[in-house]
């Protein structure tokens, strides 16, 4: 019975060992800090949302406009993309965005 046992045991734990070191993780950079989202209320919830399909770098380099723009944005991000924004952070990252990202004066 101890034998048959440590055999279970054996053969249960190896491949779990052997796929544990076999597990790979990969480190990614840092973004640029150039592409640093600019500070101000709402910022969070930007991050939080609009990060989960692509890098800052995607934000900043939009070119710069009013809600009306931004909302076009977000909208399409939505809708077509399928972007998982509740209603009420949509709203938060419009405003975010026309405030931190608005056209220069």
């Amino acid at each position: 019975m101890k034998r048959a046992l440590a055999l279970a045991v054996v053969l249960l734990v190896v491949p779990l060992v052997i796929w544990a070191a076999d597990q790979k993780s990969i480190t990614l950079p840092p973004d640029n800090e150039m592409a640093a989202l600019k500070p101000g209320p709402g910022m969070e919830v930007a991050r939080a949302n609009c990060m989960i399909c692509h890098s800052t770098d995607y934000v900043v380099r939009q070119p710069h406009g009013d809600a009306k723009q931004w909302q076009a944005l977000v909208t399409k991000m939505i809708k077509v993309f399928g972007a998982p924004i509740a209603p009420e952070n949509e709203k938060t990252i419009v405003e975010y965005l026309s405030s931190a990202y608005a056209p220069a004066k």
